[in-house]
């Protein structure tokens, strides 16, 4: 199958740095290339990888500082997809681009698809893909369709990383970890409560959005200079297996309605439990005395994270390498492609069937099966 993959610039494929789409879209990428299938990534020019690398920006927009406009580097990005595919190039669009790519799915013939990273609780989002209803989206969580149960959802693909991107790690480490941005909704403040109340140090590896700074300077730099925090700052790809295999646990204690939560699968597959809040996906991702704990207050979640250290770590490799895998992700996602190529989910407003004033709400809703 002729495959075209439509990453975002911001960050390499794979990312340098931090960037959980476009390592997403990196082990997509690779997963169909070994399975034999013709790959073009449309990513910024420093990415790496063995499908065919259309650049369509020098290096990664975050670590440019001669960018003025990111919208426009996409949507020249978006324009290229459009003429290869109408000269015949590919057999299937797949964009994860969320809804920048919409418009683009109605003015071609080519089957497209949308993965949605983000999260779709924003009120300004409803009537957008209300408008949209007939594009073909995937959720990579059945609870981040919630907000908008009338898409046009052709199903739930869970992520999936390399099986031998990270060293199982047998022994349990002597801090607690935290991975992620330093927003107010990952909520590291509850991760220094974890360590201090059970007396044990944490090792926070993160970074800090330009529009997070002002809350990391009031709020969260303070709480750092509790004796139990070691703040490390931002750490790439060839650091996060150490950092999260050498952890006892990885604390999640997020309060907003993840979409995914790929930290979680990274720390299961070096073998290390989590202990995290039942926000968005979490549910789906986690298995109670499995691959850590789901927890919902505070005090549960330091009570957990005791429990957690005692976990096989065993347990948590073999839960992961069942259900997270790159292989079974790209095989989830050509399932979908195989359904979109045989007419399923083509919306009738694309097709032109349904006038403009009828109710774009009415347009088919996918299936919405679970790929496990």
């Amino acid at each position: 199958m002729r495959i075209a993959q439509v990453s975002p610039l911001f960050e390499s494929v794979p990312p340098k740095l931090y960037g959980g789409t476009e390592r997403v879209v990196s082990f997509l990428t690779e997963a169909l290339v070994d399975l034999g299938h013709e790959v073009t990534l449309f990513a910024s020019g420093d990415s790496v990888t063995r499908a065919t690398l259309v650049p369509c920006a020098e290096r990664a927009l975050r670590l440019d500082q001669t960018c003025g406009d990111w919208l426009a580097r996409h949507m020249a990005m978006l324009e290229d997809v459009l003429d290869r595919a109408h000269a015949g190039e590919f057999d299937v669009i797949h964009s994860h681009l969320d809804y920048m790519s919409f418009p683009n799915a109605r003015r071609c013939e080519v089957p497209q698809l949308a993965t949605i990273h983000n999260r779709l609780d924003v009120p300004e989002l409803k009537p957008l893909y209300r408008r949209f209803a007939d594009v073909p989206l995937v959720s990579i969580s059945d609870a981040q369709q919630a907000p908008l149960p009338f898409a046009n959802w052709c199903g739930t693909v869970y992520h999936g990383l390399p099986l031998d991107l990270y060293r199982f790690n047998p022994q349990s480490g002597r801090y607690l970890a935290f991975l992620g941005r330093l927003s107010p909704e990952k909520r590291v403040d509850r991760a220094v409560e974890i360590a201090r109340r059970l007396d044990l140090p944490l090792k926070v590896a993160a970074k800090i959005d330009d529009k997070d700074r002002k809350y990391y300077e009031h709020v969260v730099k303070p709480l750092f200079a509790d004796p139990h925090v070691e703040f490390i700052g931002e750490i790439g790809e060839k650091d996060k297996g150490a950092f999260l295999g050498d952890a006892a646990a990885l604390l999640f204690p997020i309060d907003w309605p993840e979409p995914f939560g790929l930290v979680m699968i990274e720390a299961m597959a070096c073998g290390t439990p989590v202990v995290a809040f039942r926000c968005g996906s979490v549910p789906e991702v986690m298995r109670d005395g499995v691959s850590g704990y789901v927890v919902d207050t505070l005090d549960g979640a330091v009570e957990a994270t005791a429990r957690a250290l005692q976990i096989p770590r065993k347990r948590c490799r073999a839960y992961f390498e069942g259900r997270f895998s790159a292989p079974r992700m790209a095989n989830d996602y050509l399932a979908v492609y195989e359904r979109l190529l045989a007419g399923e989910h083509r919306g009738e407003r694309r097709l032109g069937l349904v006038p403009a004033a009828a109710d774009p709400g009415s347009a088919p809703m996918g299936v919405g099966f679970e790929i496990a």
